[in-house]
């Protein structure tokens, strides 16, 4: 949990993945898109799509299949007491499936990145 506001927690995310060569490819605002589409209030929840592009084309290289995979996604969510919550998906655990082990290695590789984000942030 992140003491700072949404926007604050946001900002240091983008940043903290930049720092750690990702690039956010895809941005879904779950409170935009309910809003709009279903006419419901929703929490601020923003789906970051990250990306790292060495990482992407190592794999992919690889692994033509684990596309499916990507990118990583980065959620930050506002909780009800107004608390910010940032959660990265485990790449480990997505590729638990391939069996290729130079890809189970860049998902090692890829899981050790992101936590130093979610340390950054």
């Amino acid at each position: 949990m992140s003491a700072l506001s949404f926007d604050e927690t946001v900002k240091n995310v983008r940043e903290a993945l930049r720092q750690e060569g990702f690039g956010i490819i895809t941005e879904i605002d779950m409170q935009e898109t309910f809003k709009e589409k279903l006419n419901l209030y929703f929490r601020k929840y923003l789906i970051l799509g990250a990306c790292n592009p060495r990482f992407a084309y190592e794999t992919l290289s690889e692994e033509d299949k684990v596309g499916v995979f990507l990118p990583c996604n980065v959620v930050v969510q506002e909780h009800d007491n107004g608390k910010t919550e940032v959660s990265i998906v485990d790449p480990e655990e997505m590729v638990h499936s391939v069996d290729n082990l130079s890809v189970r290695s860049f998902a090692t590789q890829i899981k050790r990145t992101m936590q130093q984000v979610l340390h950054k942030i």
